[in-house]
Parts: structure tokens; C-alpha cells; sequence
């Protein structure tokens, strides 16, 4: 069960609630926050005073006074007017982590709302309502405006209270309207009071809920880059002095060190490496540490914005005292804008270096004597085509990532008569680098399954060869899943299934710790690398 404070919230956790359905539960703590916060709102409505969105209009009718009657018809009319999203809807486990993000903002008890309204929304994660949110519309500004009111507008209601207005969502794999699917499931639709709206509202936090499920995954196909690169490395009897720790060292940067330490590993004990008899490789295996440190760097750089971001408040105003309200733009999207982009921009750089990895492999004069295409004989060349396509479907996936890295957070158009004149276009960016790093991950199954047909034709030439430490784990798990096939045959669902494999952290698990099992066994006792154990 993930307890929400509004405080400690883990990206691992928004994972499990959002793919897993772990249960959720509001620490009591930030019942109380959220309790007194809801206090501060009513004397400041009682106080008369101004305040925005709580007594006054929105955007560029901030200065427009509504009064305190119609506090209540003003947080609705936010929702109303303001879901206008359009596009294909977001998968579930995006929904889902948005609504947990921004129960755990709210939660924080500093934007004036009542603990029901962090209910609901936690009751409609257990019970597993998800509202149906178009995936376009957002700037990413002044939070995710368009896609938090779909969001509201199958949780909350008015006196109307009129299907029509209640949006859609799913309940028990069916779609119906927002109305049904929670009285389906049993969860009262919330009367909004004032201020209410805008907390639902304000906040980038579909482009935090996309981003953080991105990073997560491209934490895990960052290290089976890094298990690619190692079995890429044998199959063409690449050099190791490129992976020496003391090159490493002296340029200084933590994730190229790192990286070379993880090739090191993972191909200890390997004598297809240096096998070759060249000084020194290509780029895209020589520089492999280089490029693939510098992503993972990147990574774990947009990995703390976001945990930041889960753990913010991000509303507007935010409501510290009785009297003490405050207007600001926690809502904006850029610093999640900016990751999004850095995000997109490693991953793609990943899936670069990959495929030229398996361009090589491919190219009967660039992979040291393996087949044409790693067609199973010379003699099949032609009738069969081998594994040429496969590079292919890399390639454009490839040059899709390069248009997609292009920074979305330097685009921006002035929106609400130029009150909100500097946009971060966040959700944009977030969905690009989800795609990025869901196209990474093709490119990088495409690498390992090629790898482990080049190994397949390297060992056939060198019965007496040995795979590394690691590299024989992966490369036997992936022949367990695929069995080598001779001639040409349907190679695309084979790539689905290693894919498969690939994405289960229990592969990449197993891989790494008879790695790290064989280095703890062999230390001290010379090997592949004996400078840098």
C-alpha cells in the first residue's frame, strides 16, 4: 500500500499505482494540513478581500471580483469551459499516475481544498475509475489546464448534476460516462466550493505523470543499452582497452566510468573480445561509454526534477495562513519541459549509437568475417535475406527520435489576451520523450536480437570461444525465448517476443548478478581487464 503525505512520494510508487493498481491511502497528517488549509479558505472568503481564483476570475479576468455566492459556480465553470482537450486518449497508467500525482500535490495542504476532494480521488484509484483524457490541448503553463478539467469533470458535479457534462471514463473495461462509472463504483461526485477548481486544475501534472513513467523506463533500457553494447562487443571481437578504467577515470565523468565498469563486467572472462587482433574500433563501440555515460548522467538528472515535481506544490495561489495568500507560478511547466527535452535528447543519442552497432554487425565488411547479413551460410546469401530489415525498421526509428528530440520547451505562443504571454509547452515534450524511449527500446531489442545471431555465427567460426560472465546469461536467456533459426523466416514477432524479455527487470536482474557473481569470484586473480579490478 503507497501512503501519501504529499511529501515522500517515490517514482517507484507512482509505477506500482499506476501499472500495478497498488492501493493508496491519505496519511493523517495531511488530512489535518488539508483540513486547516480548507479553514484559511473560508475567512479569507469571509474577509472580502481579493484574491485570485478564489473570488476572482481567471487568466485574464483576474481582475473581475465574483462574490462569495458565487465561489462554487465559479470552480465548476473552471471545468466546464476548460476541458476542450482533443487527440487520441492517454493509456490508463498515465491517467492513473496523474490522478495520484496530484492528490499528492494537493495533499501538501497548501492550496485550500477539502480532504474529500484528495478522497475521490484516491477512492476512484482503488476502485479503478479512470476518466478518459484526450492526450492534445495542453501548454503546459498554466498547468495542465485542458486534460486536469477532463479529469474533473467525471469527479465532480453540480446541481444540474448532468450526464452530459460528466465526461467519460472506464469502469470494469467498459467506457461510459463519468456519471455512471462512479456511481457504478460507488464514489459520491464532489459539489466543488471555492477555490477548488483551480487546485484541480493548476498544476503540470499530466506532464509529470507522462515524464516520470518515461523515466522509469528508460532507467531500465539505459542498462540493457549497456548489456547490448557488451554482447555487440564479442560478436565483433572488439578492442578492450577503449573500456580501461584509467581512460575513464581521467576524463572524470561519472557515467562513462560507469558504463565502461558495467562493460567490464559483464564481458569478464570473455574470450571473443580482443580476438580480433585491432588496435583500436569504430566509434560506436569505442565511444559506446562516452555516449551512453552521458545519457545516463542526463537521466538521473531528469530523474530528480521529477521527483521533485511528484513532491511539489504547484497550484496557484497557494494558501499559507488565514490572511496570507499568495499568487505565483509554481504551475508552469518548464523545469519539466527542459528535462522532457534532455530526456528525448539522450535516449535518441542511445538508440543512435545502437544502431549503427547493428549496422555493423549486419554489413558483411564491417563485422570481421560474419556473414553478409548474418544470412546462416555465404551460400544462403540471396535466396535469404537475413536480418536486413530488421536494421531498417532501427533506422527509421532512429530518424523519428531525431525529429522528436527537437526542444519543445523553446517553442511558446502567448495565450489568455497575453496574461500567461510565455508558454513551456511541457506536455508536449513529456509525450515526445515517452516516445522517444519507447522507440529506444525497439532499437535496443533489435541490437541484442542481432547480436545474439552474430554471437550464434562467431562461435560456429570459434567452437572454443567463450561469452563473457554476463553476456552468456543474457545471450542464453534470449535463445531460450528464440531459438536460433538457419534460414529466413518471420523475424518480426521473434522481436517481440525478445522485447518481451528485454522489459522484465528480472532479465535484466539475472544478467547482472551472475556478472557481478563472476567478478567477485575471479578477483585478484587476472583478467580480462586486470588494470581496473
Amino acid at each position: 500500500m503507497v501512503i501519501i503525505d504529499g511529501h515522500h512520494l517515490t517514482l517507484a510508487e507512482v509505477v506500482a499505482v499506476a501499472r500495478e493498481g497498488e492501493e493508496v491511502r491519505l496519511a493523517p497528517a495531511a488530512r489535518e494540513r488539508l483540513e486547516r488549509g480548507y479553514r484559511w479558505v473560508q475567512e479569507i472568503l469571509a474577509a472580502g478581500k481579493p484574491v485570485y481564483g478564489i473570488n476572482t476570475g481567471f487568466g485574464i479576468f483576474a481582475e473581475r471580483r465574483i462574490s462569495a455566492d458565487q465561489a462554487a459556480q465559479l470552480s465548476r465553470n473552471l471545468i466546464l469551459s476548460h476541458a476542450v482537450g482533443t487527440g487520441a486518449a492517454l493509456p490508463t497508467e498515465v491517467v492513473r499516475a496523474a490522478m495520484l500525482i496530484r492528490a499528492n500535490t494537493l495533499a501538501i495542504g497548501y492550496s485550500g481544498v477539502r480532504p474529500v476532494l484528495v478522497e475521490t480521488l484516491l477512492a476512484m484509484l482503488n476502485r479503478r475509475v479512470t476518466p478518459e483524457i484526450p492526450a492534445q490541448g495542453s501548454m503546459g503553463s498554466s498547468g495542465d489546464l485542458a486534460p486536469l478539467a477532463h479529469l474533473g469533470l467525471v469527479m465532480t458535479t453540480d446541481a444540474a448534476d448532468r450526464k452530459e457534462d460528466s465526461g467519460w471514463a472506464l469502469y470494469q473495461g467498459r467506457r461510459m460516462s463519468g456519471k455512471a462509472a462512479m456511481a457504478a463504483a460507488g464514489i459520491p461526485r464532489v459539489v466543488l466550493q471555492a477555490k477548488e477548481g483551480l487546485a484541480i486544475t493548476n498544476g503540470a501534472t499530466f506532464s509529470a505523470a507522462l515524464l516520470a513513467l518515461a523515466v522509469a523506463d528508460a532507467g531500465h533500457w539505459l542498462t540493457v543499452a549497456e548489456i547490448g553494447l557488451s554482447m555487440s562487443l564479442e560478436a565483433l571481437l572488439g578492442v578492450s582497452h577503449a573500456f580501461d578504467e584509467r581512460i575513464h577515470r581521467a576524463r572524470r565523468h561519472p557515467g562513462q566510468m560507469a558504463v565502461a565498469a558495467r562493460v567490464r563486467q559483464l564481458t569478464r572472462g570473455s574470450t571473443l573480445v580482443d580476438a580480433g587482433g585491432r588496435v583500436q574500433d569504430a566509434y560506436s563501440l569505442r565511444t559506446a561509454p562516452q555516449v551512453q555515460g552521458a545519457a545516463r548522467e542526463a537521466w538521473d538528472f531528469v530523474a530528480q526534477v521529477v521527483q521533485r515535481e511528484i513532491n511539489a506544490v504547484t497550484d496557484n495561489p497557494l494558501i499559507f495562513g488565514p490572511h496570507d495568500a499568495l499568487s505565483g507560478g509554481n504551475f508552469h511547466g518548464e523545469p519539466l519541459a527542459m528535462a522532457a527535452d534532455f530526456l528525448s535528447i539522450a535516449m535518441s543519442e542511445v538508440a543512435a549509437i545502437s544502431e549503427r552497432r547493428i549496422f555493423r554487425l549486419i554489413d558483411g565488411n564491417l563485422n570481421y568475417g560474419l556473414p553478409s547479413m548474418l544470412v546462416d551460410s555465404p551460400a544462403a546469401a540471396g535466396l535469404n535475406s537475413g536480418l536486413m530489415m530488421p536494421q531498417y525498421t532501427a533506422a527509421s526509428l532512429v530518424l523519428e527520435n531525431q525529429t522528436l528530440a527537437g526542444p519543445d520547451s523553446t517553442r511558446s505562443l502567448p495565450t489568455s489576451g497575453e496574461q500567461e504571454d510565455h508558454n513551456a509547452n511541457a506536455m508536449t515534450a513529456a509525450r515526445h520523450a515517452r516516445q522517444v524511449a519507447d522507440n529506444t527500446a525497439h532499437v535496443l531489442t533489435v541490437e541484442v536480437y542481432t547480436a545474439a545471431r552474430a554471437l550464434d555465427l562467431r562461435l560456429r567460426q570459434m567452437p572454443d570461444g567463450r561469452l563473457g560472465a554476463g553476456t552468456a546469461v543474457a545471450y542464453q536467456r534470449v535463445r531460450a525465448a528464440v531459438p536460433y533459426r538457419g534460414g529466413d523466416a518471420w523475424w518480426g514477432p521473434e522481436i517481440a517476443r525478445v522485447r518481451k524479455v528485454l522489459a522484465e527487470p528480472g532479465w535484466v536482474r539475472a544478467v547482472l548478478q551472475q556478472a557481478q557473481a563472476a567478478g567477485a569470484s575471479e578477483r585478484g586473480t587476472g583478467t580480462l581487464f586486470p588494470s581496473s579490478e
